[in-house]
């Protein structure tokens, strides 16, 4: 049976594909739970349609990620902490602080949830941070632990 799925489908196909399954598996499963339609002549061209329309949101968010991006290169952010002695931090570098230094220095508001912090920051130096724009579109963002 050919379907068109509707949705992402694991081990199956990516939404908007052309798949065949076989039929018990299509008829019982994926149709009525709303994960893909028969692939008759007009489903196809409306499905054909909306992967067109998906792709270029697709590029249009990716112009505008690319913006963003811009702001991140070669720039080092700075975070103040407060110290004790030997230069270790009270408590850590998380990407709270991560994502306030962002927006306060590059203007750019990024969700914390994109933020993945190496390990656990508790001492001075520079560090690295990966910030997932999309999935697509991993920066790595160079930043500084200094003193307040």
């Amino acid at each position: 049976m050919e379907i068109i799925l509707t949705q992402d489908v694991e081990k199956v196909g990516k939404a908007h594909e052309l798949v065949k399954v076989k039929d018990g598996f299509g008829r019982n499963y994926l149709i009525p739970k709303g994960l893909a339609i028969i692939a008759n002549a007009s489903n196809k061209k409306v499905a054909a349609e909306r992967a067109r329309q998906a792709e270029r949101r697709r590029e249009k968010i990716m112009a505008e990620l690319a913006d963003v991006a811009k702001l991140f290169e070669d720039k080092t952010l700075r975070i103040g902490a407060k110290t004790g002695q030997s230069d270790k931090i009270f408590g850590s570098i998380t990407n709270i602080q991560l994502a306030a230094a962002i927006k306060d220095q590059l203007g750019a508001d990024v969700d914390r949830k994109q933020i993945e912090v190496p390990e656990d920051i508790r001492t001075l130096g520079t560090y690295n941070a990966k910030v997932a724009l999309h999935k697509e579109l991993v920066l790595e963002v160079p930043f500084e632990v200094v003193t307040e």
